[in-house]
This record gives structure tokens, sequence and C-alpha cells, in this order.
């Protein structure tokens, strides 16, 4: 008997210890707040007007949503001394109190986005010496003061973009020794001081897109010995400082696009073993330098799209070994490619030329591209195509030609796409502008017993006993032999009598 009633007891004492952190926990819940075991509590609505004062015990993760809070005071994070995170977000919040943060110095992610601040007290967050992130993003923050994160060591992590900042201190920054993570896009920042960068020594990450940046100022990024990634895209720039990007080994991802740039300095991408995308699209760029790339291995994406460019340097993505995807299209006064532009990119996959000015292609120009597997060369003004151009590009599987004005008086182009329909994938729009008896036709759809040839006399297959086959002069080969294959076609370029 005596053992059952101990059983019985140990049960209830088990029972007990089980399920009190769970009762204690949402016994101290607010009202439209959902509380965790493992501490995180979310409140959200427009029925909540201050910070709630009593927590569950283990509280350590408190993020307030569409609320309707416009002030944290002195007290409004007093007595919640295992909080670690921090966040009111999407809220009316105007006003920060001096001394806000004092009574939670052991917070280490601070998040006040999207609120209505437009002013931050001088060094309100100064007690939190152990903040590792802090975004204030989406405010209307104007001016920051000099001193703002001045002691905040341990800081990785830190967002001011989608502000109306003009301008910054120029030692602002100064301490984050251990900042990786810096965002300043979407303000309307002109010029940056030329040291506001220094000492971020182990900075990844920056970010300083959508601003009104009209320069950058030479030695600006010396320091970024360990950037990984810059975004300057979207913004007024119209000239870059000689060697500006030169400190950059490490990085691998700049893009430059939507500025103002007319022309690159020569060498600007050397020493820039480590990068694998770049992008340079929508400048209106009017040529580039014959020595603009340096060794890059790794690239694999190279965005040139949308500029001024009537032709590019030889030589252009000669030191790319590693691309597989560019996209070198929408360049609407591009007419003529080197034909040995794309002479060392053997791992190119994606090739993008839509939308150029492009009036004819040499016939070596895709030979040495063997990986090759999809080739866009629609909206251009190709009238044809030379017999062997796609001979090494072996194993296309996707090809667009639309919207070129086709010269149908020869079928080259018909007799290749109907044997090989399955890669050109937008045969509809494939259409002949000329001969005008063949207009809007599509080159397809072209009889196979019709060769019509560049002389503009018209062939008709007749029988002449005795006379043998004429030998082919040039053959084409796009195939893939691991899949159905593309065939092979012969194309005459001599009339018969």
């Amino acid at each position: 008997m005596s053992i059952s009633i101990d059983f019985a007891g140990t049960l209830w004492k088990t029972l007990i210890l089980v399920t009190l952190p769970h009762l204690t926990c949402h016994a101290l819940c607010p009202a439209s707040c959902l509380c965790g075991l493992d501490g995180g509590v979310q409140c959200h609505g427009n029925t909540i007007a201050d910070v709630p004062e009593l927590l569950p015990v283990n509280a350590s993760q408190l993020l307030l949503d569409r609320t309707n809070i416009t002030v944290i005071n002195k007290q409004s994070l007093a007595n919640k001394k295992l909080l670690l995170r921090f966040g009111l977000t999407s809220s009316p919040l105007h006003t920060i109190y001096p001394g806000a943060f004092q009574v939670a110095p052991q917070l280490k992610s601070v998040k006040l986005s999207s609120n209505n601040l437009s002013t931050l007290p001088a060094r309100v967050f100064s007690p939190l010496n152990t903040l590792e992130q802090l975004h204030v993003d989406s405010n209307q923050l104007e001016t920051i003061a000099p001193d703002m994160f001045k002691g905040l060591r341990e800081l990785f992590d830190l967002d001011l973009s989608s502000n109306r900042l003009s301008s910054l201190a120029s030692g602002l920054f100064e301490g984050l020794t251990n900042l990786t993570n810096l965002n300043l896009c979407k303000n309307s920042i002109k010029k940056f001081p030329p040291t506001i960068f220094h000492n971020l020594t182990n900075l990844r990450v920056l970010a300083i897109c959508y601003n009104e940046l009209e320069v950058l100022e030479a030695g600006i990024f010396d320091d970024l010995v360990n950037l990984v990634e810059l975004k300057i895209h979207r913004n007024k720039i119209t000239s870059l400082p000689l060697h500006v990007f030169w400190a950059l080994r490490n990085l691998k991802t700049l893009t430059l696009s939507s500025n103002r740039l007319e022309a690159i300095p020569e060498k600007s991408f050397y020493n820039m073993p480590k990068l694998n995308k770049l992008n340079l699209f929508n400048n209106p760029l009017l040529s580039l330098p014959k020595q603009l790339m340096g060794h890059m291995p790794d690239i694999t994406e190279f965005y040139l799209s949308a500029t001024n460019l009537t032709t590019a340097p030889g030589n252009l993505f000669a030191n790319m070994s590693g691309l597989r995807k560019l996209k070198f299209n929408f360049n609407k006064q591009l007419r003529e490619l080197p034909s040995d532009l794309f002479c060392c990119n053997p791992k190119l996959q994606t090739l993008s030329l839509i939308s150029n000015d492009l009036r004819s292609l040499h016939p070596q120009l895709f030979s040495r591209l063997g990986k090759l597997m999809e080739l866009l060369i629609d909206n251009n003004e190709l009238q044809s195509l030379p017999d062997n151009i796609f001979q090494g590009a072996v194993n296309l599987a996707v090809v667009k030609m639309g919207g070129n004005p086709w010269n149908c008086v020869c079928s080259i182009i018909s007799k290749w796409m109907k044997q090989n329909r399955h890669v050109v994938v937008d045969r509809a729009n494939v259409i002949c502008h000329s001969p005008a008896y063949r207009l809007n036709q599509t080159v397809d759809s072209l009889p196979d017993e019709e060769i019509d040839f560049c002389d503009g006399r018209i062939f008709r297959p007749t029988h002449h006993p005795g006379r043998e086959p004429m030998t082919p002069l040039h053959t084409i080969q796009t195939s893939r032999p691991t899949t159905t294959p593309l065939t092979s076609y012969t194309f005459f370029t001599t009339c018969l009598s």
C-alpha cells in the first residue's frame, strides 16, 4: 500500500514540475500576445498602447508589431532582466526618451523598424555595450549625432536604410570594429566623407544603394579588406576614382547598376580574384577600355545591359574563365561583336544578346562555347546567320531568334529550324521580312521543296539524268549527343543550272 502511495506522490510531483513552467508562462502572458516555452513573446494589434509591464519569467525575446505605442520611456523596459532581444516595429513610435535603454543593458538585439522616429537622443544606445544588432530602418531620421554609436564595440549588424539622411559625420562608425553588415540604402546621401568607412576591417556587406551619390571619394574603400558584397546601384555616380576597388581582394559581388557612368577608368576591376558576380547594367556607357577586367577565375555572372555601347573590346571577357551566365542585352546601339569576344569562356551556359542592334554575327563567334545551353538573340536586326555559326555549340538546348527581320531568300534558317524544332522555342515569332511574297510568314513554315538563293532566283528541284549530287560546301552541326540530337544540315551556296 505504501508503495502505491509513494508512486502516486512521485507522479504528482513530476506532473507539477513539467506543467508549472507552462502554467506560469501563460499566466503572465499579456493580452494580444503569444508566449512560447522558449522565452519568445510576440504581441500584435493596435490595442497595445504601451510596452507590456509583466512578462513570463523566462521571457528573453519581446517583439511588438503593428501596435499603437508612440513612446519608449525610461521605465518601458524595466524589470526585464532576462530580455535579450527587443523589437518594436510598424508602429507610430515617434519618441525615445534619453536613458530609455539604461534599464536593459543586457540587450543583444534592438529592432525599431518601420516607425515614425525623426530624431534619436544623443548616445541613446550607448548603455547597450553588448549590443550586437541594431535596426532603425524605415523611419524618418534626417540626422544622426556623430557619437550615436560610441561604445557599441560588439555591434555586427547595423541597418539605417530607408530614412531621410542626407549626410553622415566622418566619425559616425568609429570604434565599430566588429561591424560586419552595414545598410545605408534608400536615403538621400549625396556624398560620403572619405574616411567614413576606415577601420571597419571586419565589414563583409556594405549597402549604399538607392541614394543620391554623385561621386565616390578616392580611397573610401581602402580599409574594407574583408568586404564580400558591395551594393552601389541606383545612385547618380558619373565617374569612378582610379583603382577605387583595388583593396577589395575578397569581394564576391559588386553592383554598380543604374548609375550615370559614361566611362570606366582603365584597370578598374583588377585585383579582384574572388569576384563571382558583377553588375554594370543601366549605365550610359559609351565605350570600355581595352584593359578593364583583371584575373577573375571565379566569376559566374556578368550583367552589361542597357548601355550606349556600339561594340566591345575583343578581350572584355577574356579573364572570366569561369563565366556561366552573361547578359549583354538591351544595348540599343550595339551593332557588332568582335569574332573572339567569347574566346575564353568555356563554361558559359547562358548567353543573352536580346534587344541589341546586331546586324550580323561572325561565323566563329560561338565556336568555343561547347557548354552553351541557352542562346537568346531575339529582337535584333539580324537578316541571316552564317552557315556554321553553331558548329561549336554542341549542347544548345534553347535558342530564341524571333523579332529579327529575317531574309528568307536564303532558306538556311528555315531548314535548320525545321530539323531542330525542339531547340528554337519561339518559332512562331521567327518571321520572314523579305522577300515580299514571304512577308510575315513563319520561317519554319517555308516549303521543304523550295530553296531560295541569295541572288533572288528561285530553285525548283528538277531531275537531271546522269548528274551526280552536288558535294556540300559547308556543314553546320548542332547536336546534343546525350539527348535528342540536333540534325546536321548541309547548306548549299551555289545554284544548280
